[in-house]
């Protein structure tokens, strides 16, 4: 089996997760450029945003890059689900003063199409991830056949499985510690998410891909260990966060320099979807998982105006400060620097 320096064209086996909403183009390219595999979250950008950002890291790096898409499937609009939604919302937009008919219902986030394949083909970008599965296979060989090597993640053993089946030339493990959207895809239950280092063995197990370790992994010992039980890399994310490179708005920066960094929970608040973000105000009053948030990506709409009012008073009561269970590595350091600290054990002097 090839290595994944091998396989994707890296030197160091250190993958910086794709992040929405507090990273863009200029991360990417800093860890390309140390070496690593830079990450473009692509799930909230539309076409023209694409386009100028993939053109960013065209003229950025010559280095290896990696673009990441969701795969879920929009869900079918539900007025009474959503009407239901900003009742139980509607104390905070009376206490912030938000206008409830204002407010859009349209999603943030698009899955993986047609369109955005043939923006990236003129671009051959030489990796592509996905979230919450795959594409069609239809989709997933229009990818491939630019050449490029398709990495897609998993959280259990069965996902893992799944993909492999289905082309994917690695594998990333997801345990429960990562911060952000869980990539479960093939069920809704929770019990079945388990951390990083039980869930990799059990995964190199399972498929004859390389593995990639992804979760609560902060500092080269994390790496280390993940290699020493068979990873073939890592992906990490959270750690980034405070790097000059990403775009990480000054109210998370500090929450992730807090306490509160200590406080992490799984919810489906912010957009419908679980994911983990530091425990706020708006988790500790409605609970982490509600059944009344709208599938994912609809509940973000009536979140929205409350974050953007809250934050505008300097608050993040309602914003979703996504994090892992492990912010100790976050450090106000180029992304450069992050990156090599990372691989440092990785290295044969």
């Amino acid at each position: 089996m090839k290595s994944l320096q091998q396989l994707l064209g890296i030197e160091l086996p250190i993958i910086q997760a794709p992040m929405a909403g507090v990273q863009g183009s200029a991360l990417a390219i800093a860890v390309s450029n140390a070496g690593g595999l830079g990450s473009l979250p692509c799930a909230m950008l539309d076409l023209d945003a694409l386009r100028a950002e993939l053109s960013r890291i065209r003229d950025g790096t010559a280095r290896p890059y990696n673009v990441n898409f969701f795969c879920h499937a929009p869900p079918t609009p539900d007025a009474v689900g959503e009407a239901a939604w900003r009742t139980l919302l509607a104390p905070y937009y009376r206490e912030l003063g938000v206008d409830v008919t204002t407010i859009p219902t349209a999603p943030a986030r698009v899955p993986f199409n047609a369109e955005a394949a043939e923006v990236l083909e003129s671009f051959k970008p030489p990796v592509v991830s996905f979230h919450f599965g795959l594409p069609s296979r239809q989709l997933v060989a229009r990818v491939k056949a630019w050449g490029a090597k398709v990495l897609a993640s998993a959280t259990t053993v069965d996902e893992a499985r799944w993909l492999e089946a289905r082309g994917v030339d690695a594998v990333i493990a997801q345990g429960l510690e990562a911060g952000g959207h869980r990539g479960i895809f093939l069920s809704n239950n929770l019990t079945t998410q388990v951390g990083t280092f039980a869930l990799l063995p059990q995964v190199i197990r399972a498929v004859k891909l390389p593995v990639i370790a992804a979760g609560g992994i902060a500092d080269a010992r994390g790496v280390a260990a993940a290699i020493a039980l068979g990873a073939a890399g890592v992906q990490v994310g959270t750690a980034y966060l405070l790097c000059p490179e990403a775009t990480t708005s000054a109210l998370h920066r500090a929450a992730l320099q807090s306490e509160a960094a200590t406080h992490t929970a799984l919810t489906n608040l912010f957009t419908g979807r679980p994911a983990r973000a530091i425990v706020n105000r708006l988790i500790r009053e409605l609970g982490t998982i509600s059944p009344a948030a709208p599938a994912f990506p609809l509940a973000a709409a009536a979140i929205a105006p409350l974050r953007a009012r809250a934050e505008s008073q300097g608050s993040g009561d309602f914003s979703p400060f996504w994090a892992g269970q492990n912010a100790t590595g976050c450090r106000e350091v180029p992304a450069a620097v992050l990156t090599r600290e990372l691989a440092a054990a990785t290295r044969r002097e």
